[in-house]
């Protein structure tokens, strides 16, 4: 092969939209002059990707598209994921907390020199904008794939950034970025800001170490806690503190460069929704951007990237007024999660370019080459309860069905049906991206795909993506990073019970999961005449007509169902009689259930799993339980003096409370670090400290007891 980097010749599909036929995004011939026009390319022919699941996969994906060996690194935690399995080869970093494998260098670098990789591909997160190891990575003479050392470093510090963007002519919000980190003197500037006011650590990501001061008496909580997530994120704890902007839009703008000192943009991306500070969904381009906004955007982000000679993709972010002012926030020096969306709107493949810049070879594109056609959503699938503040979770995947990938919808994730989300990552399960010729067109195809994304096994922000998406002001394109807050009512209403169609389709359900079962059992015993082989209503103890319980939510929903001679069903629910009749139908490992109640007919997905049954439509999913006899439930005899416990699996990092202190409700006990975030654990109810159960770096496993609490006891006279 000529020359490593060249694609092999690839079609385009005439029917496709335009912007998904141009040959950079298809492996077009045009590719081929790019790299025999490379001033001093170097050679890669394998590169190791330091990262783990979704971006792992991805970057994979495309090396292979282009002919170049993948090298994948895990942890033991990680030994049977995906990543693993897609590479050309793996090796085994270390335990499974990150400090010990994706963010041990040396461990990294050893890999790479017995896979003998010419490039690392850091990801996002982990090291990607870590200084230190582009350094290490360029001292052992590998090409690490993303910016100089001294760009990540000066755009790493925030104070340093803005001092930066600010002689380069960029817009940049008031704030304090000074050296003086005493409470005191931090506190004195806020006053100086005005509240409310955002406190940074100046290292920060991905809403790490940040907090919101609203008012003088939360800034040294405030700062404290972001403060201790700093340290535990990013080894340093150093803050700025600057004015926060009330409803404001996150804008950021896409922007790549190379090593003969070219520089273009590649448009917007909104991602102003937002909860802890952390995206959720996002698009491209914003709405209700001018072009002559746009155009602003883009000239003052390249101002940005050649302020600091910057190579590679980066990402300049941006706050937004209602008034469309923008403010230089940071720059993050690596690939953005939500980079699909720009793709989509662009017709270019982002990690190709990287492995293509990375080799010596010019950007692909001009900027007069580079337009926007149609819109594009990517919305992040979280294992997380969106009805418990978004609180993280982990476990199996027990079912996993997502919707058809194609070229305007692609699914980005590292995960499979079986798999676990662990404990000791990101709860991140995927990124649904899909593409449109207009907004509109996007936000629709976007709800019919999420209605497609079914999982069971652990909680998830589906519901809520959906709720969110169907909002008139999301519609309209009235977004802002306050949108969660100010529509908190209509974004989570209270539940309200299932109608009878949906009962009386779980009950069918079960009930034919129950004779295809019986069925199965009689092929198997080959005794037909087994009481248990029978399936007709006539079992032991069975008649004709038979009673059920199923549970929606706390409520018990109890049925009388009668087994018809034609094989239909009556079903009753309290004084309401319906006709229901159906079949099982499975297609390609999955089974839906063909049904007809009162003459409409529906055909949900069915997944019985854990006494639980689910059914998923394009309407609506619904999840009722199968109640545990008694007999057979495990009883707690362990009694409790109330107090708090884990909300799920993580590591105490601090403990303010001891054995015989005196708390009031809503006081904080702990803090405990989970799935990257820091979470305080506060007092539900006033009290004294009877016994703290964990110590400062102890793992708690989820509803472990954490802290007990007995009441005070009060003087008699």
């Amino acid at each position: 092969m000529a020359a490593s980097l060249v694609l092999l010749s690839g079609r385009s599909c005439p029917g496709l939209p335009s912007v998904l036929r141009r040959q950079k995004w298809t492996c077009g011939t045009k590719l081929l002059s790019y790299a025999s026009e490379a001033v001093g390319r170097s050679k890669i022919e394998k590169v190791l990707i330091a990262n783990r699941g979704e971006i792992a996969c991805r970057v994979m994906r495309t090396a292979k598209k282009m002919g170049v060996q993948s090298v994948a690194v895990y942890s033991e935690a990680d030994k049977n994921s995906m990543h693993v399995s897609l590479a050309d080869e793996a090796y085994l970093i270390g335990p499974a907390a990150s400090q010990q494998s994706y963010l041990a260098m040396g461990n990294i670098l050893q890999a790479a020199r017995m896979s003998a990789a010419q490039a690392i591909h850091p990801g996002y997160g982990f090291l990607s904008e870590n200084t230190e190891f582009a350094e290490l990575c360029k001292k052992e003479g590998i090409i690490f794939i993303g910016p100089p050392s001294s760009a990540i470093r000066d755009m790493g510090i925030k104070s340093t950034s803005k001092a930066i963007m600010s002689a380069a002519g960029v817009p940049v919000i008031e704030g304090y970025h000074g050296d003086d980190q005493s409470d005191q003197h931090l506190k004195e500037q806020a006053g100086s800001i005005g509240y409310p006011v955002m406190i940074k650590a100046v290292r920060g990501g991905g809403g790490k170490g940040m907090r919101i001061a609203p008012s003088e008496a939360d800034f040294l909580e405030q700062l404290e806690s972001a403060r201790r997530e700093a340290r535990k994120s990013f080894n340093d704890d150093v803050m700025l503190i600057e004015k926060f902007v009330e409803n404001p839009r996150h804008v950021e703008v896409q922007v790549f460069g190379d090593q003969h000192g070219n520089a273009v943009y590649l448009f917007e991306r909104d991602c102003s929704v937002q909860r802890r500070h952390q995206k959720i969904i996002e698009e491209a381009p914003g709405p209700g951007i001018s072009p002559e906004v746009r155009k602003k955007l883009g000239e003052a982000a390249v101002r940005a990237a050649k302020a600091v000679n910057y190579v590679g993709a980066g990402t300049v972010e941006f706050i937004m007024d209602p008034q469309h002012n923008f403010y230089f926030m940071e720059m993050n020096t690596r690939l953005q999660v939500e980079h699909p969306v720009t793709e989509m709107i662009t017709g270019t493949d982002l990690v190709e370019w990287q492995l293509r810049v990375a080799a010596g070879e010019r950007l692909p594109m001009t900027q007069d080459e580079i337009s926007v056609q149609g819109h594009a959503f990517e919305a992040r699938i979280y294992a997380e309860d969106p009805n418990n503040n978004f609180m993280p979770g982990a476990g199996p995947l027990l079912h996993l069905s997502t919707p058809a990938a194609d070229l305007c919808t692609r699914i980005e994730t590292g995960v499979r049906q079986g798999d676990e989300v662990s404990v000791h990552y990101d709860p991140m399960i995927a990124k649904l991206v899909v593409w449109a010729e207009d907004r509109p067109a996007a936000l629709l195809k976007l709800k019919y795909c999420l209605r497609q994304y079914n999982i069971v096994g652990l909680s998830t922000n589906i519901d809520f993506l959906l709720s969110l998406s169907g909002h008139p002001a999301f519609e309209s394109g009235d977004v802002h990073t306050n949108f969660i807050p100010q529509h908190h009512r209509d974004l989570f209403p209270p539940k309200k019970d299932l109608s009878n169609e949906v009962l009386c389709q779980a009950a069918l359900g079960l009930i034919l999961k129950e004779k295809a079962f019986t069925n199965e059992f009689k092929v198997q015993s080959g005794d037909p005449f087994s009481p248990f082989a029978s399936s007709n209503g006539r079992r032991i103890n069975v008649s004709f007509t038979r009673s059920l319980t199923l549970l929606d939510g706390e409520r018990n929903v109890d049925m009388k169902i009668r087994y018809n001679h034609d094989g239909s069903y009556t079903i009753q629910i309290q004084d309401k009689v319906l006709n229901v009749s159906g079949e099982l139908v499975n297609e390609e490992d999955l089974t839906y259930l063909k049904c007809s109640v009162n003459g409409t007919v529906c055909r949900p997905k069915l997944v019985i799993v854990d006494n639980t049954i689910y059914l998923f439509s394009m309407e609506s999913s619904a999840q009722l339980g199968i109640p545990i006899p008694k007999f057979l439930s495990e009883v707690s005899t362990t009694a409790t003096q109330g107090g708090a416990i884990a909300p799920m699996t993580g590591t105490i990092e601090k403990v303010f409370v001891k054995v015989g202190d005196k708390v009031k409700a809503g006081d904080p006990l702990m803090v405990m670090i989970a799935m990257k975030m820091e979470h305080t654990i506060r007092a539900p109810k006033s009290g004294m400290i009877k016994k703290v159960h964990f110590r400062e770096g102890q793992q708690a496993s989820r509803h472990a007891p954490l802290v007990e609490l007995e009441d005070e006891e009060t003087d008699s006279e």
